[in-house]
């Protein structure tokens, strides 16, 4: 009798903490301040530049980068932040939003002008001006924005922090996890607007260098996915011992197998339709308009 009270006490405690995870959403307060001055500054900017720029700021532009900063909350601060501890799925499901969903949507919306007509004109005269007007700060500027640093920074972000040594040190420290999470963020963030080029910016490369650099970080996620789906054994070993999450019945290298076949899906379809679409574009014969008939 006692060793069935056990068990049912065990039973319900794990039921428990399973509700627990599923219906956790956090509140970071720092993400919070940071969401909510970015989206307010952004909408302030957008209405004020649209006055004058119709056509450059259509409303789909407005959607788009609200639509990625609504999906970096998700990816933070709702119950896939609370899963990433138990389930490698869940964790590869947060990093495909932050380096390939919020990303290319905030960049969707050409931040640059709404931005800066967000601040107040009294910041941008006195503190922000002269930082503007200053050579360095447009080198570093082009530095960071060049395709092959954009590229390289991405994929090595990318590539290393899954790494099972660098993955395993995330789950030591909050502050190193959420510094894994900023680099994938600010180097997609830096590897798409290479990619979408949003206005008022102009590419560095002709726009066809965009393709090759699409389908080789789409090899390069290929060879990360295919070795977490047929490594054969658990590269993570955090989530070897992590409790299991009873709805979702998948032992630990099902799990990895699971976000392995994920990414692999997930991850090329964005670098492949981009790539497919440019292509297309490019071979597209131009419309011709004949001459009119006299």
């Amino acid at each position: 009798m006692l060793l069935s009270y056990a068990i049912l006490d065990v039973e319900l405690t794990a039921a428990s903490t399973q509700d627990d995870v599923l219906r956790a959403w956090s509140l970071p307060l720092v993400l919070f301040i940071a969401v909510s001055v970015t989206a307010l500054l952004y909408l302030r900017g957008w209405f004020l530049a649209r006055r004058t720029r119709p056509n450059e700021l259509p409303t789909w532009r407005a959607w788009c980068f609200m639509a990625g900063l609504g999906s970096l909350w998700i990816a933070l601060a709702s119950p896939i932040d609370a899963l990433d501890d138990f389930l490698l799925t869940a964790h590869m499901i947060q990093h495909f939003i932050l380096m390939s969903i919020a990303p290319p949507l905030i960049v969707l919306g050409a931040p640059t002008v709404p931005m800066l007509r967000g601040v107040p004109r009294s910041l941008i005269r006195v503190p922000l001006h002269p930082l503007f007007r200053s050579g360095w700060f447009h080198h570093v500027g082009r530095f960071v924005t060049h395709p092959a640093v954009t590229w390289l920074a991405m994929n090595i972000s990318y590539l290393g922090w899954h790494v099972p040594a660098a993955f395993e040190l995330t789950f030591s420290s909050e502050r190193i996890h959420n510094f894994e999470h900023l680099c994938f963020f600010l180097t997609s963030v830096a590897f798409w607007w290479m990619i979408l080029a949003p206005w008022p910016s102009r590419p560095q490369w002709p726009r066809w260098t965009v393709i090759p650099l699409l389908l080789s970080s789409d090899m390069l996620n290929t060879v990360l996915s295919a070795t977490l789906v047929f490594s054969g054994r658990v590269l993570y070993p955090s989530y070897a011992q992590a409790d299991r999450i009873a709805v979702l019945t998948l032992t630990p290298l099902q799990d990895q197998i699971a976000a392995g076949a994920e990414m692999w899906v997930l991850n090329s379809s964005v670098f492949l339709i981009p790539a497919i679409a440019l292509t297309i574009r490019m071979l597209s014969p131009r419309t011709f308009h004949p001459a009119p008939v006299h």
